[in-house]
């Protein structure tokens, strides 16, 4: 295991407070936690929105943690749920008295922690709202999660639902506008090689020289099929007709499309599947607003991509363009 690390067991801790000695002037950690708040919090009169999850997604969360997106996020160790003590930390630090919505990625674990810390929040009086994010159109029930796994897709739900929260709109419809993100963005993925949990020291799975996973969880859970390696046009194709068949766009329709990175892909490549994407999103006339290439969720060092398109309507994409001013996402 080659890694820039110390302690296996204090990456979490190290990562954080790297983070917040580069950027102090915008981000604070609770004491005592790993939770990151962006410095204003809680904000009076706006809504807050915290997300979070297991380590080792970065830029998720804690990158979108800021002006516009979230309020708090909350990170567990390295691809674990964090504990509902620590959630309902930051559910108290992101409330001003308006509420509170939770964006929870669908893991049993997360689940389960987030719901728990919101029952908690709700016996001291905070209001809270929660949508679970579900884009993966891989792989339905698995060991990790009942129905959909939740993916990068969860950016374009952080990006809409802090917008709208930092217009001052209520708990109400900023939780309404994060599901109908949820009921309109899908996702997949795969991956080239795996990645190295710290403190396991070895690969989560294994892959052979000319072998890839298709739709592969970012916890390096099972896809859909081991296969031999592709090229970029026959993976891209492989991934955007699965998310076709999900999603059933017509002529006309218009999109937002991430080609994301899963950590070790450089973003050559990553263009080079955004270039098949975007023929054959044009090939059906369905048109693109917006494409974001880069990693915004991934999964260590781990090589591969994943899809995600979200269908737009105009109110959307008033919302996708609002301002934002994060570590990961500026608009």
């Amino acid at each position: 295991m080659k890694k820039l690390i110390n302690d296996p067991n204090q990456v979490v801790n190290d990562m954080l407070e790297g983070m917040v000695a580069a950027y102090r002037d915008r981000l604070r950690r609770l004491p005592g936690t790993n939770v990151i708040v962006r410095n204003d919090a809680p904000v009076k009169g706006k809504v807050g929105i915290v997300s979070g999850g297991g380590s080792g997604h970065e830029p998720a969360h804690a990158g979108y943690v800021g002006k516009g997106m979230l309020d708090a996020a909350v990170c567990g160790e390295v691809f674990t749920s964090p504990t509902p003590d620590q959630v309902l930390e930051a559910i108290k630090a992101a409330d001003s008295g308006k509420g509170v919505l939770l964006i929870i990625k669908n893991y049993t674990g997360d689940v389960m922690n987030f719901e728990m810390a919101a029952e908690l929040a709700e016996a001291e009086g905070i209001r809270v709202a929660k949508v679970i994010v579900n884009d993966d159109v891989a792989v339905e029930d698995s060991t990790f999660t009942t129905g959909r796994r939740g993916i990068a897709g969860t950016v374009f739900v952080h990006k809409i639902a802090g917008a709208l929260a930092e217009r001052g709109a209520p708990l109400e419809e900023v939780e309404a506008a994060a599901k109908k993100v949820v009921q309109n963005v899908r996702s997949m993925g795969m991956a080239l090689t795996p990645c190295t949990v710290p403190a396991a020291g070895k690969p989560g799975f294994e892959l052979g020289e000319n072998e890839i996973e298709v739709g592969i969880g970012i916890h390096g859970e099972p896809g859909i099929e081991k296969t031999t390696i592709k090229t970029a046009d026959e993976i891209a194709e492989t991934l955007l007709d699965k998310i076709f068949d999900d999603m059933k766009l017509e002529k006309g329709d218009r999109v937002a499309v991430m080609i994301n990175g899963l950590g070790a892909t450089p973003l050559m490549e990553l263009y080079i599947v955004n270039k098949k994407v975007s023929e054959m999103l044009k090939e059906k006339q369905i048109h693109v607003y917006e494409t974001f290439v880069g990693e915004y969720m991934t999964s260590l060092e781990m090589a591969g991509c994943s899809i995600s398109l979200l269908k737009l309507d105009d109110s959307l994409i008033e919302l996708l363009d609002a301002p934002s001013d994060t570590i990961a996402l500026k608009k």
